[in-house]
């Protein structure tokens, strides 16, 4: 039996774009007439094509995407620093990025990494170096800072309460793991969600995907509704539609109009004339 390794690198949302446009093809196998045989599937696709043994075809896979989580724990870690010294973590990114090195993708600040892929490859590669010998600290370390910025989400929704969240109403809008999905697994948002609720938070939940029961938390069926007596807004999704809401009403429904904006999605001097406290990630 030959095994031919052809693993995929799709986005949730735009996978039919990412199959027919792909960064790279990675075929991984022994037989050579195996891999061209796999590699003729992909006729007419424009991508560079890279042929290498099984091993090293899911060692890309795992790396690529731990590569990517690298990446967003480490742009969490500055917006922290940016938080205790007054820097604002979008003009620090926006000059970052214009270094070819590094460049803007996969550098937003936000509640953390979840979903199907980066959480489980991230403790995948840690799995598999352990295994052979080698202590992969620099991954536990992108594993533990994106689970202390669940953490740092909930205390900023803790702290603009008045420092205590037993009883109080906190308003969140996004439930998935990420925009333009319905997927709910391994996401910030339901983590922070559970941090919230341990600490004798409220919640009422809308997520414009979600309708259903998920994580414990019944979703609304719109999102003002979930406005209404909160003391705190929390937006942990950065669903496009949160942008375009009004806003007066939101305020009026509110039992304080005081928003964490996890993905720092919303327009913060608009919300501020209209009253709001407002704090960001890294801002």
């Amino acid at each position: 039996m030959v095994v031919v390794s052809n693993p995929e690198f799709l986005r949730e949302g735009s996978a039919v774009h990412d199959f027919l446009n792909p960064d790279r093809i990675v075929i991984g196998s022994d037989d050579q007439s195996a891999a061209v045989r796999v590699v003729s599937l992909y006729i007419g696709v424009t991508a560079p094509i890279i042929v290498t043994d099984p091993p090293s075809a899911e060692t890309i896979k795992y790396a690529a995407n731990a590569f990517l989580a690298a990446k967003i724990s480490f742009v969490n870690a500055i917006a922290a620093v940016c938080d205790a010294v007054g820097a604002d973590v979008k003009d620090v990114v926006l000059g970052m990025g214009y270094d070819k090195r590094i460049g803007h993708e996969f550098m937003k600040p936000g509640p953390g990494f979840g979903g199907s892929c980066l959480p489980k490859d991230t403790r995948a590669l840690v799995h598999i170096a352990d295994s052979a010998g080698y202590s992969f600290d620099l991954m536990r370390g992108v594993i533990t800072v994106n689970e202390d910025q669940f953490h740092r989400v909930a205390a900023k929704v803790r702290d603009m309460a008045g420092g205590s969240l037993e009883g109080v109403k906190v308003a969140v809008w996004g439930l998935t793991f990420k925009a333009r999905t319905d997927d709910t697994r391994e996401s910030p948002a339901l983590r922070i969600v559970s941090l919230l609720a341990d600490q004798g938070a409220e919640v009422q939940a809308y997520d414009p995907a979600v309708k259903g029961p998920v994580g414990g938390v019944v979703p609304a069926a719109d999102p003002y509704a979930v406005c209404d007596g909160a003391r705190v807004l929390a937006v942990l999704t950065e669903w496009d539609d949160f942008r375009w809401l009004d806003f007066d009403k939101v305020a009026g429904l509110m039992e304080t109009p005081r928003v964490v904006d996890a993905r720092n999605l919303l327009d913060r001097p608009a919300l501020e004339r209209r009253g709001f406290s407002y704090v960001g990630i890294g801002r």
